[in-house]
């Protein structure tokens, strides 16, 4: 176990929020078919001059395809990343109509909300969680959340109401008693909610959890339980969502069952054991899907350091 590792939050947001918000720019001026010519230069440049992220991708891509990718194929996957940005901004505007959307797996999520007390996903840096709002539209009535802490949040809310200022986006920001209670009254009232769980937690966040050092792609990768511990707090089931990239219009909304934390067991000891179990749980499936959709990893810094 080590202490959880902030270092990426402030670095890596920026450099997001920053993609993001030119993506905004060629989008709304060009339109998604001309935008989408200029995403080859763009990942071109960023393949060439991108520094440690670009560094960070070629890394990924030999652990997970086993070797060294090939020029082409660390192109795609910085192209891959530019895509998934640049249609953040069409799917904030809930603008569906130019995508073809696959679900699979509703009847996972259609089982947690019979329940009544919303559906509790957890994702990662995998594809986009913006497709998630596709499925709020082809229901009408579910809210969807995205859960975060709070210094994230706050870099990230002013961006995304700048980009779609008349649609409802509801970012739940976590750190305090009240923003535990927010979420609560969310799921209790029947939303969805998501966050993500393979980065480490930030500041204070991270003395209410544990990074564990767990086996991630050939090596050990550091996994704070977090949110594993917030849906045990919850008395939550929590179910496994990614929305998967798979070229051009075409993406993938998946959900799989992950674990039922719902029934808090008697003792630390076994409370503990059954959050490892629902992280190891994740880690796996991270990593299938990751051998699954290779190009689909946007975590762009050495996951693997100590």
């Amino acid at each position: 176990m080590t202490p959880a590792d902030s270092s990426w939050t402030s670095q890596r947001e920026r450099s997001n929020l920053w993609a993001l918000a030119l993506m905004r720019r060629i989008a709304v001026g060009l339109g998604r078919p001309v935008a989408r010519l200029l995403l080859g230069p763009i990942a071109l440049y960023f393949l060439l001059f991108g520094g440690a992220p670009s560094r960070a991708s070629t890394q990924y891509l030999r652990r997970v395809l086993g070797r060294a990718p090939s020029f082409g194929e660390r192109l795609r996957h910085l192209h891959a990343f530019a895509s998934t940005v640049l249609d953040r901004v069409y799917l904030l505007q809930q603008r569906f109509d130019g995508f073809d959307i696959r679900i699979e797996g509703t009847g996972h999520l259609d089982a947690v909300l019979a329940r009544g007390q919303g559906a509790l996903l957890i994702g990662a840096h995998l594809g986009s969680f913006e497709v998630m709002r596709a499925l709020g539209q082809s229901r009408a009535g579910l809210r969807v959340a995205m859960v975060m802490y709070e210094e994230n949040a706050r870099m990230i809310n002013a961006t995304l109401k700048a980009i779609a200022p008349d649609t409802p986006l509801h970012i739940i920001a976590l750190g305090h008693l009240e923003s535990m209670l927010q979420l609560r009254r969310w799921l209790d009232d029947g939303g969805v909610a998501g966050l993500l769980g393979d980065r480490s937690l930030p500041g204070a966040a991270s003395a209410r959890s544990v990074s564990h050092r767990l086996p991630f792609l050939g090596d050990e990768a550091t996994f704070s339980d977090g949110p594993f511990r917030l849906a045990a707090l919850l008395r939550r089931p929590v179910v496994f969502m990614t929305g998967l990239y798979l070229g051009g219009n075409r993406y993938e909304l998946r959900f799989m069952p992950l674990a039922d934390l719902s029934e808090r067991p008697a003792g630390r000891e076994a409370q503990d054991a059954a959050i490892a179990e629902a992280q190891h749980r994740y880690v796996g499936m991270l990593e299938s899907l990751c051998r699954e959709h290779p190009f689909n990893w946007f975590n762009f810094y050495d996951f693997w350091k100590p």
